[in-house]
């Protein structure tokens, strides 16, 4: 889809209808599945996978560690919650167009969820922020939404969505209440989890040197490839958000330069130079901190979807 392009939805959720149960169609809690994360949803029962070919609207996602799949499924204790989790996201970098990249959001909103989820992997900015950590999102930086490549460029989706959205609330005290309860009920330890601000940049290069510490000065936290276009969207829609980032990566953010000059001077002195090996980021680092965590990041999810009916102002 392009931005001048009429958005399918109801060829999308005449799709859904077609392929999913009754039981399963009007899900009140998306989640977005980051990197490697795609396993949130192997808990789910009564699953019900419909791959992204089959939906008018949605693209392919072409990243390593993401699947190209909506799962629909319950989970929970009981009856269970009905949920619709998005495996695999899309990117700008990937080719795609904003409408094309938030079409997901905009679907999950129509099939009625309330609660949306996102998921992410993320570089560390902050030296007390470990690899490993989860970070519970409190604000954002967006670079690409300040110059011009904001998700709601273009003619609104719906005359009832605000032309100029405010973002200062995006992130739901109430939801990130319910993942710190759910972190203390699960007896993790207190430093698995922290709050932070989510850089976005556009990818798909990881930061230089000079770029991460831009963003560690200009007080970001975490940096990724995604999300924020996800939240924009969502809370035009009117959806609580809550995101957790888990850091798989320091940003490389040397104290001090290689100096060529230096070690040429020091040859011809004739005294002898030790090299530091370069550090370098992988999206192999990325996906397999993923793994791991899987099952931690599955586990605070399933608690916080089964708090989230208990919780009227998330209704």
């Amino acid at each position: 889809m392009t931005a001048g392009t009429a958005l399918p939805f109801a060829e999308t959720l005449e799709a859904v209808r077609a392929l999913v149960p009754t039981k399963l169609r009007n899900p009140r809690i998306g989640i977005v599945c980051g990197s490697g994360l795609s396993g949130l949803a192997e808990s789910f029962r009564e699953t019900v996978l419909v791959p992204y070919e089959k939906l008018p609207g949605f693209a392919k996602s072409t990243v390593p560690g993401h699947k190209s799949s909506l799962a629909f499924g319950l989970t929970g204790k009981g009856e269970g919650v009905s949920v619709v989790a998005m495996l695999g996201r899309f990117h700008p970098y990937e080719g795609h167009a904003f409408p094309t990249v938030v079409y997901p959001i905009r679907i999950m909103a129509r099939l009625g969820v309330k609660n949306i989820i996102i998921t992410n992997a993320a570089g560390s900015l902050n030296p007390n922020i470990p690899v490993g950590t989860i970070v519970v999102i409190q604000d954002h930086l967006a670079l690409p939404n300040l110059t011009c490549m904001n998700p709601l460029l273009g003619p609104s989706t719906s005359p009832e969505h605000p032309r100029f959205l405010p973002l200062s609330d995006a992130y739901s005290p109430a939801l990130r209440r319910l993942l710190f309860l759910s972190a203390h009920h699960l007896a993790l330890d207190r430093s698995a989890l922290t709050e932070g601000t989510y850089a976005w940049v556009g990818g798909p290069t990881y930061e230089t040197p000079a770029e991460g510490r831009l963003l560690r000065l200009a007080g970001a936290d975490v940096v990724g490839m995604s999300t924020v276009p996800e939240v924009v969207v969502a809370r035009e829609e009117g959806l609580n958000i809550m995101v957790m980032s888990l850091v798989t990566n320091f940003v490389v953010i040397p104290d001090r330069y290689r100096s060529i000059r230096e070690e040429v001077e020091a040859e011809l002195a004739g005294n002898p130079i030790q090299l530091e090996q370069a550090q370098v980021v992988s999206h192999e680092e990325v996906l397999e901190v993923g793994r791991e965590k899987a099952e931690l990041m599955k586990k605070l999810v399933e608690s916080v979807v089964e708090r989230i009916p208990t919780v009227p102002e998330l209704q």
